[in-house]
C-alpha cells in the first residue's frame, strides 16, 4: 500500500466523489424522499417483463441499502453530532452476507436492506468495515428474506478494452439500473473515503452516479469488481472507478478470523533509476530495465532494519523490479507495492537487491504502518477531547484539521510532515487547542488557539493522556503553565480558580461530559446502542 502525499491532496484529488446518495435525516427516524419504516410501505412494483431467470436470479442478490448516521462533531466534540443519512447498493457473495462500500454505512445508527422486487425493508447490521479500502460487510438480521437468493461469483481482473456492467441503485431511485463501460485503466489509484490509500482501482467509462456505490461491476456473470467512486463531471466525463478483486478477496480473507486487521505496508519510498549514469555508479547495466533505488527506510516500518537507503530492488517474490517501480502481475504492469498488498500481517516478501554493488537477498516480514493515519478520514469513532480552563485541546489528524481550519504553523508543519520526518517517534500524537469557550478565567487566551502543546509545568505532552494527567495531578499546583511549540510566552492559569470554572463553564455551554480519552478497549464508536 502507498500513501497519497498531502501535497497531492492540495493539488486536486478533491475531484474523486465517493459515489454515496445523501438524504437527510428526519426525526422520525425515516429518510427524506422515502416512507419511514414504521409506516405503511407502498404497493409493490409491477414485476418486470422480460428479463430471463438467470437475470432475475441476479437481481434478487443485489440490494438497496439505506443508512441512518451520525457524523461526529469536531469543533464541539462533547456534542453528540449531526444526524444524515444516504443509501447505496450492496449485493450478496454468501448466505446473509452482503458486501457494500464502507463509505455507505459509516458512521452508522441504523441499517436497512431492501431486496429487489419487495417494498420491504430489513434491518441489517455491520460485521466488518475497512475504510482504507472503502469495503464492509453486512448481515441481515432475519436471514429468511434471503434464504434463497444465490450469492454471486467472484471473478478476475478484466482485461483492457473488455466491457463491464455496472448494477445499481443510483440517484436514490427504487428500481435497479444497469450500465456498460469500457475498462480504460488499471493502475494504483488514490480512495478517495479514506484520504491518505493508494489501492489498485479499475477506470471504466460507464457512468457510475451516487446510488451506485458497493454495487457489483460483472463480466460473464461475475463480479469483477465493485462501484465505489468516480470524477467529477467539472474535471472529467464518463469516468469512474471500481474496487477489483483482488483488493475484494484481501478483505474477506482478512475477516475470516473476525476482526480486520487493514493492509500492510513496506514503508519505503523508491526513486525510478532512469539515468545510465546513474546505473553505472550502482553497479547495474545501464541497457537493463530493471531496478529501481530506495530513496528512504522509515524507523518501525517493515523494511527497518532490512533494507537501507541506496539499496536497489530487483526483484520481489520473483517478480523483477523495473527501473519506474512496477512488477508484472496477471498480465498487467502495476506498481511493485500490489505484490504487498495481497500480503497479511505477519507474512514475508523475499526481495533481490543490490547493496554497494554487491547482490544480496533479504527477506521482509510485513505489518501495517499505523503514523499514517494522521493524515487519513476516521469515521466510527467518537471525537476524543480534554476541557480545561474553558479550553478544549484535541490530537491532530485530518478530521480536527478540516473541522477547525488550523492555520497554524507548528500544527501545519507537524501534520504535513509527520512522516516523512519520522515526528511520530518523538511524538505519538499532536495535541492542539482547538477552541476557548469564553470565561473569566480564560480572558486574552485568543493568540494560542491552534497552538500544539509542547509541556505542562514542565512534563513533555506526547499524547491526549499526558495532557490529562498534567492538568489533573494529585497534589495542584499554584499555577499551571502550559507551553507550546513555536511560542516563546506560556499559558498561565491560576490553580485556585480552576475547578468552580470549570463548572461555570459545562453548565454555560452544557459540556456533558468534561473530557473523553477514548474507549480502553480501542475502539471509539460513535454511537452506544
Amino acid at each position: 500500500m502507498k500513501h497519497i502525499d498531502m501535497k497531492l491532496i492540495k493539488g486536486g484529488l478533491g475531484f474523486l466523489v465517493a459515489m454515496a446518495w445523501p438524504m437527510q435525516a428526519q426525526e422520525d427516524g425515516g429518510i427524506e424522499g422515502e416512507a419511514p419504516v414504521t409506516e405503511t410501505a407502498p404497493p409493490p412494483a409491477p414485476a418486470p417483463v422480460g428479463p430471463p431467470n438467470t437475470s432475475r436470479e441476479l437481481y434478487e442478490s443485489i440490494v438497496e441499502i439505506e443508512c441512518a448516521s451520525l457524523v461526529p462533531d469536531y469543533q464541539l466534540p462533547w456534542n453528540g453530532g449531526r444526524e444524515t443519512g444516504g443509501s447505496g447498493t450492496g449485493f450478496l457473495i454468501g448466505p446473509n452476507q452482503f458486501v457494500t462500500n464502507a463509505h455507505v454505512v459509516a458512521n452508522s445508527t441504523r441499517l436497512l436492506i431492501k431486496k429487489y422486487g419487495s417494498p420491504e425493508k430489513y434491518a441489517a447490521k455491520l460485521l466488518h468495515i475497512a475504510h482504507d479500502c472503502d469495503l464492509a460487510l453486512l448481515e441481515c438480521t432475519d436471514p429468511e428474506p434471503f434464504a434463497n437468493a444465490k450469492p454471486l461469483d467472484i471473478g478476475g481482473i478484466p482485461r483492457l478494452e473488455s466491457t463491464v456492467t455496472v448494477i445499481g441503485y443510483p440517484l436514490g431511485g427504487r428500481r435497479l439500473s444497469t450500465t456498460r463501460g469500457v475498462v480504460s485503466r488499471i493502475d494504483f489509484q488514490p480512495y478517495s473515503h479514506s484520504g491518505a490509500d493508494l489501492h489498485l482501482a479499475i477506470q471504466i467509462d460507464a457512468a457510475i452516479n451516487p446510488g451506485n456505490s458497493g454495487g457489483p461491476v460483472l463480466q460473464d456473470g461475475k463480479v469483477v469488481g465493485v462501484a465505489f467512486q468516480g470524477i467529477s463531471g467539472a474535471v472529467a466525463q464518463n469516468v469512474g472507478y471500481m474496487i477489483p478483486t483482488p483488493v475484494l478477496n484481501r478483505f474477506l480473507t482478512d475477516v475470516q478470523d473476525g476482526k480486520y486487521d487493514r493492509y500492510v505496508d513496506l514503508a519505503i519510498s523508491d526513486f525510478d533509476l532512469i539515468n545510465q549514469a546513474q546505473r553505472l555508479a550502482l553497479g547495474l547495466r545501464p541497457d537493463s530495465p530493471v531496478g529501481t533505488l530506495v530513496a528512504s527506510v522509515t524507523n518501525d516500518g517493515s523494511c527497518d532494519g532490512v533494507l537501507e537507503e541506496g539499496d536497489v530492488l530487483l526483484e520481489i517474490n520473483g517478480h523483477p523490479i523495473a527501473s519506474n517501480g512496477y512488477v508484472e502481475v496477471d498480465g498487467e504492469f502495476v506498481d511493485m507495492n500490489e505484490i504487498v498488498e495481497r500480503k497479511f500481517k505477519g507474512d514475508k516478501v523475499e526481495m533481490k537487491i543490490i547493496r554497494n554493488r554487491q547482490p544480496k537477498t533479504v527477506e521482509i516480514e510485513l505489518k501495517p504502518f499505523d503514523a499514517y493515519l494522521i493524515q487519513a478520514n476516521t469515521y466510527d469513532q467518537r471525537p476524543r477531547y480534554v476541557t480545561f480552563a474553558g479550553m478544549s485541546f484535541q490530537p491532530l489528524d485530518r478530521n480536527l484539521m478540516a473541522a477547525h481550519n488550523i492555520e497554524g504553523l507548528a500544527a501545519r508543519y507537524l501534520y504535513s510532515h509527520y512522516v516523512q520526518d519520522e515526528l511520530f517517534e518523538e511524538r505519538p500524537e499532536i495535541i492542539v487547542l482547538t477552541n476557548i469557550l469564553p470565561d473569566a478565567i480564560n480572558t486574552n487566551f485568543g493568540s494560542f488557539r491552534h497552538a500544539v502543546v509542547d509541556k505542562v509545568n514542565g512534563k513533555a505532552i506526547k499524547t491526549l493522556q499526558d495532557l490529562y494527567d498534567a492538568l489533573h495531578p494529585k497534589e495542584r499546583p499554584e499555577f499551571f503553565v502550559i507551553e507550546f511549540v513555536g511560542l516563546g510566552l506560556p499559558l498561565v492559569v491560576e490553580s485556585s480558580r480552576v475547578q468552580e470554572a470549570d463548572k461555570r463553564i459545562q453548565d454555560t455551554y452544557q459540556i456533558g461530559l468534561e473530557s473523553y480519552l477514548g474507549d480502553p478497549e480501542g475502539d471509539t464508536p460513535v454511537i452506544f446502542n
